[in-house]
This record gives C-alpha cells, sequence and structure tokens, in this order.
C-alpha cells in the first residue's frame, strides 16, 4: 500500500508542472539547462548516498551488477540479430 501512495504524492507536483509549462510556453526563459542539470546531478549523488549508506545493498551488489551485465549482452545479441533478420527479410 505504501507503493501506490508514494506514486499518488507525485502526481500534484507533475500536474502543477505541466500547468506552470502550459502559460509560460510562449514566455521567454532563463537558460534553464544548467539548473536542470544541477537538480540531476544532486538527485544521482543522494542516490549514490542511500546505496552507500546501505550495507545491505552493497553486499548484493557484485550479483547485481553481474544480472545486469548479463541482460545487457542479451539485449544487444539479440537487437543485433533480430535486425539483422529484418534487414534480411526486407532485402535491405
Amino acid at each position: 500500500m505504501a507503493g501506490l501512495l508514494d506514486v499518488v504524492m507525485l502526481i500534484p507536483p507533475l500536474i502543477a508542472g505541466m500547468v506552470v509549462g502550459y502559460y509560460l510556453r510562449g514566455k521567454k526563459l532563463l537558460n534553464s539547462g544548467k539548473l536542470l542539470l544541477g537538480i540531476i546531478l544532486m538527485l544521482i549523488f543522494s542516490l549514490g548516498f542511500s546505496i552507500g549508506s546501505n550495507a545491505e545493498l552493497l553486499a548484493i551488489m557484485p550479483s547485481v551488477g553481474f544480472n545486469a551485465l548479463v541482460l545487457l549482452v542479451m539485449a544487444l545479441l539479440f537487437s543485433i540479430l533480430f535486425v539483422k533478420a529484418a534487414r534480411k527479410l526486407v532485402g535491405v
């Protein structure tokens, strides 16, 4: 139930951002790229901090990394195979 509550809490800021964006869409705004980059970097830092402070999560990191590597290789391999098959089927 807590997961659903977390998702529901994201909806009001999302709608507020959409409304503000709708009304400011034609206006000249400041270059917000640097601000967004700073916010994204802060979010990545806080994610890294929370991962680094969780000993249980750090203990399973090697197996998570290996699983991610296997998924990456399989996705890449099958993407290449399907593109080759589709190109052969289309005749390109």
